[in-house]
């Protein structure tokens, strides 16, 4: 069987995906607020993680922490066979102080992107929220994060339409909830992005709950 995934979530936690064969490449992205955590169960994946690219075979273990950008690539036709969980994790072991004194306005402008996807905000919005001039914003932001702004709404835009259709809405619903301008948007950012149409999503998800209990 090629290219086929399941998934296994019960909640915004945890949540497990299972590749068999996968033969798709997955460009520069980031988990923001996941560790996942993966293991090779057969072929062959090169995973690049901040520029750096390491090739895991059958057996080998990896870890990608929360805001890492990172981009997995099969290395043949073959495909590659892994079980990847991710666990939502919070910022621990940094003080509101060096929140503030550090990056405080980027955390707020990262939250407020993850908060509400959806919403129209403009880089020249986030640069006045932030007093940081729009061409330092996107420097600084894509350092912290690895994403430009602009890169990181619209991978929760798709992060949140997943939610969307795990809850059985229709993918004509979610074009807007989800803050794309239409269908063909959402379709486009979403297969970048998953790997799979939103329609194929919905189906590869709609038991994946009954899975787990």
């Amino acid at each position: 069987m090629i290219n086929h995934i399941s998934y296994q979530k019960k909640n915004d936690d945890i949540e497990c995906v299972h590749y068999k064969n996968w033969t798709k490449a997955y460009p520069p992205h980031t988990h923001a607020e996941h560790l996942t955590l993966g293991i090779v169960e057969d072929g062959k994946v090169c995973i690049v993680m901040e520029g750096v690219s390491k090739i895991y075979k059958a057996g080998d273990e990896f870890k990608i922490p929360p805001d890492v950008l990172h981009e997995i690539k099969p290395l043949d036709e073959k495909g590659y066979s892994m079980l990847v969980t991710c666990l939502r994790v919070t910022m621990q072991g940094q003080s509101d102080v060096d929140k503030d004194v550090v990056d405080g306005p980027l955390v707020e402008l990262k939250d407020s992107i993850l908060d509400q996807p959806e919403n129209l905000y403009l880089i020249e919005e986030m640069a006045k929220d932030t007093n940081i001039s729009p061409f330092h914003l996107i420097r600084k932001f894509k350092k912290m994060y690895g994403l430009t702004p602009h890169q990181f709404q619209i991978q929760c835009k798709v992060r949140k339409a997943q939610k969307l259709l795990e809850e059985e809405k229709s993918v004509c619903e979610v074009t807007y909830d989800a803050g794309f301008c239409d269908q063909s948007h959402l379709d486009r950012c979403f297969q970048k992005i998953v790997g799979l149409t939103p329609k194929e999503y919905k189906e590869a998800s709609a038991s994946k709950s009954d899975s787990m209990s």
